[in-house]
């Protein structure tokens, strides 16, 4: 008799995950086949998040089979590793990270399948820990799931989560998703057998019952011998992990690509009486072959793609600023053998893959550990050797307090390479590099500095390693014309006169500085055009020439307001400026995933509308 055939789904008619309970494994196989290909054709439409998202299918599908999450919680974590959730909880992907769209992360006011928004990573276990904390005190009945994975594991506040959890009472599900990038496996039949026997009932029911047996002197004397041998069995004879030292339960690994598995882990952690961490081996990128085999990060978080020969799109003829500084600070390395570069796990985004091949040993990835990152150069710094942090705007804002107390405050010479500066477009709200020139200058001994174009960029790497303490190279997500232009040194401070004229005088930050030039030339406009290469410290006899201007218009399409524009705004009042002040910048929101050019259209800060001031 012939099999009967499993039918594909319409992945776009999936409204809620009830339609799961009633599937055979068979037909959860399919689906996960399916939803596979359809996260494949809208990345490659819209970018996004993929290896991460082809690796969580069937557990994702799993956990909404044995789970209300109507009622139940989950945070994942990193919070790109839901779309799978988006869809079985009936969104659809087509306008993913598109303006108004569907976010690619967790979303409170985007579903009622949401329960927390986390876009950075290793947040899940403290949120989870505090939504059971909060569970418990109302005296309410629910799961609480924390889905992590993807490195997240090794940063430190994951470990504050798990360390603090461990001692609760308040029970939650960790999910480790583990796809070797995250912990190793523990090894070994008997390590397997010890899982399975201390999850089960008959365990959990006899140690139970030998605790209430076991009562008075002799009795508690007895148990102590009992948990000695136990513990002994447990640290000589057990491949052990963080989660048992700590007292957590333990199942796994299981293969987190089999639905049934992954089933059974789920039935029996939800009857353990304490937090459990279920362990589940993954492939990244499972089921597109170019994801599968990638090593070096190109499909984590991709652009438009071609599906069938993999062809990942770029914008020809035009350089990325990663990949400029990642240039520069080569031939730095090759003529400097003091300076040791730093990454957060950001080195494949940042252009830095083949420094690491160059310079093994003074290329450092540190993981997703922001904070260590700081402070590690601090040591190195204060050892003589100079520290060159490159991290992502939004990464350095968790080491703020390493870079203020353990960098800044001891005046070490460091540098910070800060990618993504600015406005970043679809990864919306959680990832936006717009506030850290504000909250660099809260600190004392940092230079900051942004440069318009090639040649500024290799005198402020340079300069930057001339004993000036902490200094802060920002620069965007974008690409350049890399056109071969003559190097000169700018001074220390200094900004640069693009244009002169009367009347008006705009002071310009970033590379957005010379289309407003060629804007400005193409009008025929009168006015003076600055280039604010230093943001702090600022050009006091170029600030000191603006009193004769009747309008200063600054322009920072790359910060907020808080930063520099305040200061040279304060500036010009203490030196007695009566003009009008005119301030062009990134306001002060949390600003919600769109093109970057969506983005400056919103805020005004398009060439065309500081051209309107003018006219």
């Amino acid at each position: 008799m012939a099999k009967k055939e499993v039918k594909h789904f319409n992945i776009e008619n999936i409204q809620n995950p009830d339609f799961l309970k009633g599937l055979s494994y068979k037909e959860l196989d399919v689906l996960s086949e399916d939803i596979r290909q359809y996260i494949i054709n809208v990345t490659s439409k819209n970018g996004g998040h993929l290896s991460s998202n082809l690796g969580t299918v069937e557990s994702t599908i799993a956990l909404c089979k044995n789970f209300d999450f109507l009622k139940d919680k989950i945070i994942f974590d990193v919070g790109h590793q839901s779309y799978t959730y988006k869809i079985l909880t009936g969104r659809k992907l087509d306008t993913l990270r598109k303006k108004d769209g569907i976010s690619g992360f967790q979303k409170l006011d985007e579903s009622p399948y949401d329960h927390f928004e986390c876009g950075h990573s290793s947040t899940s276990i403290s949120a989870a820990a505090g939504l059971a904390y909060a569970r418990d005190l109302k005296g309410e009945k629910y799961n609480v799931i924390a889905y992590i994975g993807d490195s997240a594991i090794q940063n430190g506040l994951a470990f504050e989560g798990l360390n603090a959890l461990a001692e609760s009472k308040h029970k939650v599900i960790i999910i480790l998703n583990d796809n070797d990038m995250s912990i190793s496996r523990p090894v070994g039949g008997i390590s397997k057998m010890f899982r399975r026997f201390s999850t089960s009932i008959i365990y959990r029911k006899t140690k139970n019952v030998a605790r209430k047996i076991l009562k008075g002197r002799f009795g508690q004397w007895l148990l102590v011998k009992f948990t000695r041998i136990k513990n002994w069995f447990k640290r000589k004879v057990i491949n052990m992990t963080i989660f048992d030292n700590l007292g957590y339960s333990v199942i796994g690994p299981i293969d987190g690509h089999y639905i049934r598995q992954i089933d059974h882990a789920l039935v029996r952690a939800k009857k353990i009486n304490k937090s459990v961490v279920i362990h589940i081996k993954t492939i990244k990128g499972k089921g597109y072959e170019y994801a599968e085999s990638d090593v070096d990060g190109d499909w984590h978080g991709v652009g438009k793609f071609n599906v069938e020969t993999g062809e990942i799109n770029v914008k020809n003829a035009q350089v990325s600023w990663s990949s400029q500084y990642s240039a520069l600070l080569k031939n730095e390395m090759s003529i400097n053998n003091k300076i040791v570069a730093i990454v957060p796990a950001t080195g494949h985004g940042s252009a830095l893959d083949s420094l690491f091949a160059l310079y093994p040993d003074r290329m450092i990835d540190v993981g997703i550990a922001e904070e260590h990152a700081l402070t590690f150069a601090g040591g190195l710094a204060v050892s003589g050797f100079h520290p060159v942090v490159s991290i992502y705007s939004t990464f350095l804002q968790r080491a703020y307090d390493e870079l203020s107390h353990d960098v800044a405050r001891m005046n070490f010479n460091a540098t910070l390479l800060i990618d993504r500066a600015g406005l970043v477009g679809n990864d919306g709200d959680t990832h936006q590099g717009i506030y850290d020139e504000a909250f660099l200058y809260t600190i004392p001994n940092v230079t900051i500095a942004m440069a318009s174009r090639s040649n500024e960029a290799l005198s402020l790497l340079k300069e930057s390693t001339c004993n000036h303490g902490v200094f802060a190279i920002r620069y965007p997500r974008e690409f350049f014309s890399n056109k071969v232009e003559e190097v000169k040194k700018i001074p220390y401070g200094s900004w640069k006169v693009e244009l002169e004229g009367k009347n008006i005088a705009i002071v310009s930050v970033g590379p957005m500085t010379l289309k407003l030039k060629e804007a400005l030339e193409n009008e025929k406009l009168n006015v003076t055009l600055m280039n604010a290469i230093y943001l702090r410290p600022m050009d006091n006899a170029k600030i000191k020439n603006l009193l004769s201007y009747n309008k200063v218009i600054i322009y920072n399409p790359y910060a907020t307001k808080e930063g520099f524009a305040n200061a040279l705004e304060c500036e010009l009042a203490n030196l007695g400026y009566k003009g009008e002040i005119v301030v062009k910048c990134v306001p002060n929101v949390f600003v919600k995933q769109a093109s970057i050019d969506e983005q400056r259209e919103e805020f005004g800060l398009q060439i065309k509308d500081i051209i309107e001031l003018i006219k």
